[in-house]
């Protein structure tokens, strides 16, 4: 089993940053996929960033290209998401997700195996 928690979210004005953090449990976390994913009050859960075992690939959705990145340190076992030039509609809960069977992200939640708790983030206008 693996335990995922976030940290870093809070409420920033629009245009603003915040860097999201998410911690991993587990001796093999270097093997695992990775994803970002987030949810609005009556909406589904949207995929925001993914990435690859070894740190080189990346995903984005498109309503984030350009403004958000993923990384990853495998010696810490964390994966980050650098969020710039945010929008009120950035606003969302936050979670980080693992596929620990696989080395790829994908966008659809169902890949994935275990979820961390979720951290809120609020932009206001």
């Amino acid at each position: 089993q693996v335990q995922l928690v976030e940290s870093g979210g809070g409420l920033v004005q629009a245009g603003g940053s915040l860097r999201l953090s998410c911690a991993a449990s587990g001796r093999t976390f270097m093997n695992y996929g990775m994803g970002w994913f987030r949810q609005s009050p009556g909406k589904e859960r949207d995929f925001v960033a993914g990435i690859m075992s070894n740190g080189y690939t990346t995903y984005y959705a498109d309503s984030v290209k350009g403004r958000f990145t993923i990384s990853r340190d495998n010696a810490k076992n964390t994966v980050y998401l650098q969020m710039n030039s945010l929008k009120p509609e950035d606003t969302a809960v936050y979670y980080c997700a693992v596929r620990t069977l696989y080395r790829t992200a994908r966008d659809d939640p169902s890949d994935y195996d275990y979820w961390g708790q979720g951290t809120q983030v609020t932009v206001s206008s």
